[in-house]
């Protein structure tokens, strides 16, 4: 009996000796396993706070402050500059309307954008509202960032070659962003080629103004006509009987028309893809006599002015002939153009800063209607996902 109670007792301690190992082994494993995934997050952490880069914007137009709040939401930029030669006031009192379609509200809802808190209007999934609103909440987001990024907005600054002199060595842009417009110079302070590329939309069109100060700056849904036809025979041009010619073989489409901005910045957009009508070819003549010019000019003039009273809103008043002196619109008809920059992105070796042109800085058209800013907040929407700084 007492043989037996050593060898069980003997057993046991075996048992407890190997599951104390057991369990000293899982211990240290789990520790080191531990260490390993904390010192490996911090290495990741610390390689990745260094890889951090100082991003340069020049320009605070609705392109350039887009790209500074992907450039933050990126978690990838150390120090944000952003840089215009305008004023707070200049730039936030510009009454010209924006118009974002439904994948451009998307794209900047994922940027933490709030439409509720920001004037403007909804029609068909579409947001309206004046672009100085637009830039203006931009910068109070990016102010609001402040905490986690080393945020800095210059305004009434210019980008000049002694602005750059100025920046230590040190703390010079890895990368720089132009967005200053189709009128900014700030490629050629980087010495980027600023030869451009001009294409031919195929279409033909004509833009109007008109300010009228006893209207309120309310945003407006964009208003759209099409196939529209004018009577122009009492200039021996019938669009009429050329339609129903026409139809015996190809009808000429019509053209079409676009109502935006606020109430007291009202633009129209008049455009046509048909360059062999009598009617276009006549509004698109370039006269040699000083009075056909005139003539055509005042039809153009007529011409917006009955479509403007035809299709405007049912709570904003007519353009009447004492308020028409206010109307500026386009002289004739002209041919729409693109315009792209041969290059849109440099890299400077000296300096070791890359340099990417975004908006009407890099693609521009002699066309004045809403689409140019949807193309640029496009633009932005593939940079969030293929840019230097994502």
């Amino acid at each position: 009996m007492d043989g037996v109670r050593a060898e069980e007792a003997e057993s046991g301690g075996a048992q407890d000796r190997y599951g104390s190992v057991a369990y000293d082994t899982a211990l240290s494993t789990l520790l080191a396993v531990a260490v390993y995934v904390v010192v490996k997050g911090s290495v990741d952490g610390l390689r990745q706070w260094r890889a951090r880069i100082s991003l340069l914007v020049v320009g605070s137009g609705p392109v350039g402050l887009t790209a500074a709040l992907v450039a933050v939401r990126s978690g990838k930029v150390l120090k944000l500059t952003v840089l215009d030669e305008r004023t707070r006031s200049a730039l936030l009192c510009r009454p010209q309307q924006i118009a974002l379609d439904p994948r451009s509200v998307r794209f900047l809802l994922s940027l933490g954008v709030d439409f509720d808190n920001m004037e403007g209007c909804w029609h068909n999934e579409h947001f309206f509202t004046r672009i100085g609103v637009f830039q203006e909440y931009l910068l109070s987001v990016l102010e609001q960032k402040k905490q986690k990024v080393d945020v800095r907005v210059h305004l009434g600054t210019k980008f000049t070659d002694e602005y750059l002199r100025r920046i230590p060595s040190g703390e010079r842009p890895q990368v720089i962003v132009v967005a200053d417009g189709s009128c900014g110079d700030s490629c050629s302070v980087l010495g980027i080629s600023s030869e451009y590329i001009v294409e031919s939309c195929h279409a033909y069109g004509a833009n109007a103004t008109i300010e009228r100060l006893d209207q309120r700056q309310v945003p407006t849904p964009e208003i759209r006509a099409h196939s529209l036809y004018f009577d122009l025979s009492a200039y021996g041009i019938d669009a009429a009987k050329e339609q129903r010619n026409s139809s015996q073989t190809s009808a000429k489409p019509g053209f079409h028309l676009k109502i935006y901005g606020t109430f007291r910045n009202r633009y129209m957009a008049l455009a046509c893809t048909s360059a062999d009508s009598k009617m276009l070819r006549f509004l698109c003549h370039t006269a040699n006599s000083s009075k056909c010019r005139l003539q055509i000019a005042q039809i153009m003039k007529n011409i917006f002015h009955q479509s403007f009273n035809a299709y405007k809103t049912d709570i904003e008043p007519r353009v009447s002939e004492l308020t028409l002196h206010r109307m500026q619109c386009s002289r004739r008809i002209f041919e729409i153009m693109l315009s792209h920059r041969r290059i849109s992105a440099a890299y400077i070796e000296g300096d070791n800063v890359a340099v990417t042109v975004e908006g009407e800085a890099a693609r521009m058209l002699n066309f004045d209607t809403v689409s140019p800013e949807q193309l640029a907040q496009e633009r932005a929407d593939i940079m969030s996902e293929h840019s230097v700084v994502h």
